[in-house]
């Protein structure tokens, strides 16, 4: 089935400008038509459908080469071949960097906050482990006094917890 850019932009979730980017970095290829209109078909939606989840993961348009290349050579999946898996395996050993900084980059807040605010705690929330990066902070000292339901809305407004001192 032979179609035009708008509907193969409908079908795809995409603008045509998108589209014509695509083709201008060799990602998609447009047939022309004796008219001059570009002519799509399925195959087609499967790889601008490749193109959006790979730039949805945080892929950029380079690395979703070697996937669209896989798809056009006739697999079914654009993943499947030796070039694809490259990439998948680069972006992970990038990932687990940006973690590893991540992490740190919290450890080192933390510290500072210790440092800043001796009367904080980082207090555990139910976890198995002690990596502070699922903690809450929390300030030391007696539990907080809770006001009733509030009057907005009807009492729809949950119970708040109240910040003053105590009287």
């Amino acid at each position: 089935m032979r179609m035009r850019i708008g509907e193969l932009a409908e079908r795809a979730g995409v603008s045509t400008r998108a589209l014509r980017y695509y083709e201008q970095q060799g990602l998609l290829p447009a047939r022309r038509a004796g008219n001059g209109y570009r002519e799509y078909d399925e195959a087609d939606v499967r790889l601008v459908t490749e193109i959006r989840t790979l730039l949805a993961a945080g892929f950029t348009l380079d690395d979703a080469r070697p996937f669209v290349d896989c798809l056009r050579a006739g697999h079914d999946s654009g993943g499947s071949c030796p070039q694809s898996i490259a990439v998948y395996q680069r972006k992970l050993a990038e990932l687990d960097r940006e973690i590893g900084d991540l992490i740190r980059r919290r450890a080192d807040l933390a510290s500072q906050l210790a440092r800043a605010c001796p009367g904080c705690a980082l207090s555990p929330k139910g976890t198995n482990d002690d990596r502070s990066d699922q903690r809450d902070l929390r300030r030391a000292g007696p539990a907080r006094r809770h006001t009733g339901t509030g009057r907005i809305l009807g009492r729809v407004v949950p119970a708040l917890p109240d910040d003053r001192a105590d009287p």
